[in-house]
């Protein structure tokens, strides 16, 4: 299955030591499998003056020897989960963790909840309308190694 990652560099050999803290499903390495939502991802650099790649990788479906964590919603458990990551804390020794993405929209309803100024059912409520855009984080660099390997990287 090809996956998509969109960065300021080319994306050959990708690595657990360049994520960012505070992300959705905690530091790790993010792909997509929808090539609209990474170049979309991939405007943020451009509209910054930076370059932007579309980093292209096939991907290994078979996760059985890796310990996965799936959300196929916005529920209560993937809002805890992104609330406890974004606050620092890295929950459980995932290797993947795959579902809905923070995006604009979302993320205005999580900052009303991270602020305390809408309450988790408030959010949950908001959330349940909206169509999960789709993640996964690689949080291990044997399950990167192991799953992901580098096509092409094509300059947007």
């Amino acid at each position: 299955m090809k996956v998509y990652h969109a960065s300021s560099v080319v994306v050959e050999r990708p690595d657990t030591e360049h994520s960012r803290s505070f992300l959705d499903f905690g530091p790790g390495f993010y792909v997509t499998t929808l090539e609209q939502q990474a170049i979309d991802y991939g405007q943020r650099f451009i509209r910054r003056g930076r370059e932007a790649w579309l980093n292209l990788y096939e991907m290994r479906e078979d996760f059985v020897e890796w310990k996965v964590l799936s959300f196929d919603a916005y529920n209560e458990e993937w809002l805890d989960f992104v609330s406890e990551c974004r606050a620092g804390r890295i929950l459980g020794d995932w290797d993947i963790v795959r579902g809905g993405i923070a995006n604009d929209k979302v993320f205005r309803t999580l900052d009303l909840y991270f602020s305390g100024d809408i309450s988790k059912h408030d959010a949950l409520r908001r959330l349940v309308y909206e169509q999960p855009n789709y993640q996964l984080c690689f949080r291990t660099q044997q399950a990167i190694d192991q799953c992901l390997t580098h096509i092409e990287s094509r300059k947007l």
